[in-house]
């Protein structure tokens, strides 16, 4: 089980509405020269995210949880988010290579083929009470920056 630590925004019917900070592997120190993700961070600036769980412990707005999402369940969804565009790519490719021999009409295909790739993973992958996340437990006063610091002392 993948967990990271999350506040209940919003509660609702069985659900509830959680926001993460973005995250990165340095933990945005805010180290000003040498990290390239800090110059990213100043133009695209890091927000805060949003997702829906199910509220299986019954948490109220404020509190902050351990949301957790199977590894297979993501694994999963990343292979198809990578490898179905990937292949619709060069099918749709090599199709029009064979029928054509035209390299606009391949590039063009090949285009095409990435993007019916995309909206097949998205109608297929989308609203999956499987790969919905779960609240798994309170977070007990935790909070993920105290996580990180405890590693680094150890």
């Amino acid at each position: 089980m993948i967990e990271e630590y999350a506040v209940v925004v919003q509660c609702q019917q069985g659900l509830a509405e959680l926001e993460i900070e973005r995250r990165t592997a340095c933990g945005i120190c805010g180290q000003k020269r040498g990290c390239g993700n800090a110059t990213w961070g100043k133009l695209v600036g890091h927000k805060t995210q949003t997702f829906i769980a199910q509220n299986a412990i019954h948490a109220k707005v404020g509190d902050s949880v351990v949301v957790g999402i199977d590894e297979r369940v993501a694994l999963r969804s990343v292979f198809f988010l990578y490898v179905v565009p990937l292949l619709s790519l060069i099918i749709f490719s090599v199709v029009a290579d064979v029928l054509a021999h035209n390299q606009l009409y391949v590039m063009v295909s090949a285009i095409f083929g990435l993007l019916i790739g995309f909206v097949w993973v998205k109608s297929h992958l989308v609203d999956d009470t499987k790969q919905q996340a779960i609240i798994l437990r309170h977070a007990d006063g935790v909070s993920s920056c105290d996580v990180d610091n405890d590693a680094k002392d150890t």
